[in-house]
């Protein structure tokens, strides 16, 4: 009987274990470059919902979509430019950390160097 309390917290300590190990996202890669590719595709794409954090660094479900959708459009052959090419038309600018120079963004490129 003594032993009942502590049964019950390793059941249930095992069952949340197991289930924040099923939110980890499994994708399968071809080749240790495709995988280096993703490594580096999702480190240089910024989360919009955290926005200091890339979408390798986020736990937000936005950054868990995005990274799906890196994966699936790498599948598909496309390449790396393409990729990011997607992601700034879906969601702008601000998803990479380097924003081209429009006439929009001059200001962020002129005024670190005043």
């Amino acid at each position: 009987m003594r032993l009942l309390p502590g049964m019950v917290m390793l059941m249930l300590a095992l069952v949340i274990a197991g289930s924040a190990r099923a939110t980890t996202d499994v994708m399968p890669f071809k080749d240790e470059a495709q995988e280096q590719q993703f490594r580096q595709l999702t480190e240089q794409l910024r989360c919009p919902k955290c926005q200091n954090n890339s979408i390798a660094d986020s736990n937000a479900m936005i950054a868990t979509d995005m990274r799906r959708r890196v994966y699936d459009l790498m599948q598909e052959g496309k390449s790396r430019q393409e990729i990011i090419d997607y992601m700034v038309v879906r969601y702008g600018n601000f998803v990479t950390y380097d924003p081209p120079l429009t006439p929009l963004t001059v200001l962020l490129w002129v005024l670190p160097l005043a």
